[in-house]
């Protein structure tokens, strides 16, 4: 199975041929990597990754544009991201240019697997894990890097117009992050928590959460994406706002793709500040609220049109008329999407795999 299926149905259910894999130690440092035929990883039933979840990944895709070249958006981003949340489990540092170099090389070697339609994408996995195979909890003196990747199809259909868009389940109760915490880093450990909170999600009839903050109700995050809230302010201005980078929060790559763009256009207000679910709540009675969604590199944009709202023993529904309007998302997936294709030049945004 290569670049020429249809993989508007696989949906990450299969993994490339290869696999880059580099083994760390504390004697010995990083030995040397290899780029291999796909093959299962042997544990020790007491590494640390399987007790105690020391390991970070990273999520990027590669597109092929329609001059036929295969392109990574903004990878530089990703791998400083991943060099954070490793560094925030206590694995091994590396150098992020060398990294980057043996990333490109991995997808040359694949560039069969990525999709010819264009809708589709070959998404990324690098990983760390700490493998030292000792039941105290402690830094690791073992690790292993690998990279592996699976061609997937679109969220979208044939575009942004045919996408469906999500309701949320809102309760207060569930906490995805906290200050002083390590939701702002792409740790395992922080997404199998929210899978019960997912599950009490879908018994509303919800697709994701809308994960609330303190006692304000802080709207940070929509399952494991960014969002944003496109609305008329109280000063009647039209602005664009998504909670900052405060430590609640993982700073996206398409959340920085969005303010970036967003503020060169200079059509509206942007702004990076805590919006709460009263202030939703208010903008929506008074008609204020114009678009609503999420962000992320699994669906760029993924727009919103209803809340359940639960406090209490009392649960409310919103209707979100983000499809209503839907300007602002369009003009931002098509963008962004020409972008990854090659369509329109944004040349510090994208690297070029020969």
């Amino acid at each position: 199975m290569k670049s020429n299926s249809n993989y508007a149905v696989v949906q990450q259910r299969y993994v490339t041929n290869h696999m880059f894999i580099v083994g760390w130690n504390l004697k010995n440092g990083w030995q040397n990597p290899e780029i291999t035929a796909l093959r299962n990883i042997s544990l020790h039933p007491a590494a640390k990754v399987l007790h105690y979840a020391v390991e970070a990944f990273e999520g990027m895709k590669a597109f092929r544009g329609v001059d036929g070249k295969v392109r990574l958006f903004r990878p530089r981003l990703n791998v400083l991201r991943f060099l954070s949340s490793v560094n925030r489990c206590c694995m091994p540092n590396f150098d992020s240019e060398e990294f980057l170099k043996c990333l490109i090389e991995y997808i040359g070697v694949e560039k069969e697997w990525v999709p010819k339609d264009s809708h589709c994408s070959l998404y990324i996995r690098p990983t760390m894990i700490a493998t030292e195979p000792t039941l105290g909890i402690g830094v690791s003196n073992e690790a292993l890097l690998y990279i592996i990747a699976s061609p997937v199809g679109s969220y979208y259909g044939s575009g942004c117009h045919d996408i469906k868009p999500v309701s949320l389940f809102a309760n207060p109760a569930g906490v995805r992050s906290w200050h002083g915490g390590a939701g702002n880093f792409k740790l395992g450990a922080n997404y199998a928590p929210t899978l019960y909170h997912l599950s009490k999600a879908n018994e509303y009839g919800c697709s994701q959460n809308l994960w609330l903050n303190g006692p304000q109700q802080a709207i940070t995050e929509v399952g494991s994406m960014n969002i944003f809230v496109f609305w008329v302010n109280e000063k009647g201005e039209k602005e664009l706002i998504t909670h900052p980078l405060d430590g609640l929060v993982l700073p996206g790559i398409i959340r920085q793709s969005i303010l970036e763009l967003a503020r060169e256009w200079n059509e509206f207000k942007v702004s990076e500040k805590e919006f709460t679910m009263p202030q939703m709540l208010k903008a929506l009675k008074e008609n204020r609220i114009l678009e609503v969604f999420g962000t992320g590199t699994a669906a760029v944009i993924c727009p919103i049109s209803e809340i359940v709202y639960a406090e209490g023993s009392v649960v409310n529904k919103y209707e979100i008329p983000t499809m209503k309007n839907a300007f602002l998302i369009h003009h931002l997936y098509q963008t962004i999407n020409e972008i990854q294709l090659g369509i329109r030049e944004k040349s510090d945004w994208t690297i070029i795999v020969d």
